[in-house]
């Protein structure tokens, strides 16, 4: 499979169930406040009842009241809408709400988190195979040097010393050869998991910049934008909100409650129309009020004023929770941003490096050859290099990284 970075993030939103849970975490929060709303709402209620009772008697015992109890069937409705429970629904509303949309922060939030662990697992697998490229490259020159010393130390022009060093040379190149083997399959196995995939998966990897961008100039931008975009900073800015909304509804269970009933229907059998009609049991088949009711709370154990204060802390300690992850993100912005400066400037010093290496091992091979230059020299010649151009391959993929996790940082929409 051919996959640049910008793809492999487009695989990855699409099919890490992280952000499927995420998503659907979402769609449950919304229906948490549907569910908040309803009480706002008319409740619109229909019945159908039948009874068979001993004709006229009265319940005597179990209520305050002695309704009387008579034989009938009937059916009707009901309606009751709540009038005002000053703010208390409207509150737990708005804080239902504002749950919902910080629970869609933080969907966005793991969104980010596995675009961001998409970068790094793209750029391992990219760092470890230009480095399995430097290492096969590195046995090969090592192989072509084992081989002309052995031939040199067959005609005695050189030394069994220098054959094994040669020989100790060339088993460290494949040695390294094969821990970046293993590297690049454990990479791309790491990439397959964050893409969402089960089996195991080869990939041609490209890279849309091979130039290399320059770091942002100014932090303070940074930070501000950081402090705008950043949706873990958002959800707790919602949270803290809704946990305010939620004291106040909290704080008005003390208030009053007005609500408002009505109900009609008909009885067509009733005991006043057997063997002639009674109007004393019923005036008529059919029936119907409306009224208004107001709860008033009076004392319940302190129980709403526990509750309220009990809402009260926990917003308070929202609003903490609050102020301490955006100085945490102040300081995540300035420390990536620091780290991407470094990491932009070790790239040209490790191409200077590298250069340098490769000019000193040329120049060591010329001695070697010349007999003027030992194979210790040669030696230490070749390790400089190996490590110089590892170094190179290093520096390019961590800057890339870090340029990845600036923008993490800052919040940029994946």
């Amino acid at each position: 499979m051919r996959l640049s970075r910008t793809e492999a993030e487009q695989l990855a939103i699409k099919n890490n169930p992280r952000i499927s849970v995420g998503r659907l975490m979402g769609l449950v929060q919304h229906q948490i406040y549907r569910e908040t709303r309803a009480a706002e709402l008319p409740s619109f209620n229909g019945a159908i009842t039948a009874t068979d009772a001993n004709e006229g008697s009265r319940i005597g015992a179990g209520a305050l009241n002695a309704p009387r109890l008579l034989e009938h069937a009937g059916a009707g409705v009901s309606l009751s809408q709540l009038l005002t429970d000053f703010g208390r629904t409207t509150n737990l509303i708005a804080s239902a709400k504002l749950q919902e949309k910080a629970q869609n922060a933080n969907g966005l939030a793991t969104t980010e988190d596995i675009v961001l662990a998409t970068d790094q697992a793209f750029y391992n697998a990219l760092q470890a195979q230009a480095l399995l490229k430097v290492a096969q490259q590195t046995v090969t020159t090592r192989q072509s040097v084992q081989h002309q010393i052995d031939e040199l130390t067959k005609n005695k022009l050189k030394s069994g010393l220098d054959l094994s060093f040669a020989e100790v040379n060339l088993s460290q190149a494949k040695l390294l050869q094969l821990d970046a083997e293993n590297n690049v399959n454990s990479t791309i196995a790491a990439l397959t998991s964050i893409l969402g995939f089960d089996k195991q998966i080869q990939y041609e990897l490209t890279e849309e910049d091979t130039q290399l961008p320059s770091p942002p100039p100014d932090v303070d931008v940074l930070i501000g934008t950081a402090l705008q975009q950043r949706p873990d900073l958002q959800a707790l800015t919602y949270g803290q909100q809704a946990a305010e909304k939620f004291h106040r509804a909290q704080r008005d269970q003390l208030l009053p409650t007005i609500s408002a009933l009505g109900i009609a229907g008909v009885t067509p059998v009733r005991p006043d129309c057997f063997g002639g009609c009674f109007p004393n049991y019923f005036v008529s088949s059919w029936y119907g009020a409306i009224g208004v009711n107001m709860n008033v709370p009076i004392f319940n154990g302190f129980l709403f004023t526990a509750e309220a204060s009990e809402a009260n802390y926990r917003a308070k300690a929202a609003a903490e929770s609050t102020r301490d992850l955006r100085d945490q993100v102040v300081r995540d912005v300035r420390t990536a941003w620091l780290a991407a400066n470094t990491a932009f400037q070790r790239v040209s010093v490790a191409a200077e490096l590298a250069r340098e290496a490769d000019l000193s091992l040329n120049l060591a091979q010329g001695r070697y050859q010349l007999g003027l230059g030992s194979i210790v020299e040669l030696s230490q010649a070749q390790l400089q290099q190996t490590d110089a151009a590892i170094g190179y391959v290093n520096s390019q993929y961590q800057y890339r990284l870090a340029l990845s996790t600036l923008n993490f940082e800052i919040g940029t929409q994946p």
